[in-house]
């Protein structure tokens, strides 16, 4: 069964799908000034669990970083993230001065499909990151819903039920980032036609 890497890109573009398994292996690990390296812009995730990364910061001082994040250069001379961004900020925490990182030479397309679709398979995401990473991909490659579907492995009627997530009212959105209700309770006020309604009914969950 094909990744989702080869799906979207297909198997005579880069071969990312296999890269991503195999290529840390051969490529150069370079040591990168901390303060050379900006997030990723098409980073899915808006909330970090900060007692998470407190403990990945914790592991990496005893252990180590077993795995280098991936970068690529700007045009400014800065790198931005492609992969590891949790591993970055843990080691913010620490006060590195260098980062262990490899270099790739990707387009935005593929630095953004890249983040989107690993955060994707890792299911942390709440429901409203999930959507909007799928909304993303969407327009990245001009898909319809069931396109995209096909590409993720996932039924369509799953996609377009989280994507009808990003028409509730915006202090709901925030509550399901949060964490604060569930995907479910989200779902209850979808029923409801008027939008100061769905915000009063909210208030009462």
């Amino acid at each position: 069964m094909k990744s989702p890497f080869s799906r979207f890109f297909g198997s005579g573009e880069k071969e990312i799908a296999a890269t991503k398994q195999t290529a840390e292996q051969y490529e150069e690990v370079l040591k990168i000034p901390l303060q050379s390296i900006v997030p990723n812009r098409f980073q899915p995730r808006t909330v970090f669990d900060e007692s998470k990364i407190e403990e990945l910061a914790r592991t990496i001082h005893t252990h180590g970083v077993i795995q280098p994040i991936v970068v690529r250069k700007m045009d400014d001379g800065k790198y931005e993230i492609i992969a590891g961004e949790r591993r970055f900020r843990a080691m913010t925490k620490l006060e590195w001065k260098d980062v262990p990182a490899i270099v790739r030479d990707l387009s935005d397309k593929e630095t953004a499909s890249i983040a989107l679709i690993e955060n994707l398979q890792r299911e942390e995401l709440t429901a409203i990151e999930e959507a909007l990473a799928y909304q993303k991909l969407l327009e990245l490659h001009e898909l319809t819903q069931e396109a995209l579907a096909q590409r993720l492995g996932k039924g369509q009627s799953t996609v377009a039920n989280k994507l009808r997530l990003l028409k509730l009212p915006q202090i709901i959105q925030d509550s399901i980032l949060k964490r604060e209700i569930s995907e479910r309770h989200a779902r209850a006020l979808m029923p409801i036609k008027d939008e100061k309604n769905k915000s009063l009914y909210f208030t009462k969950l």
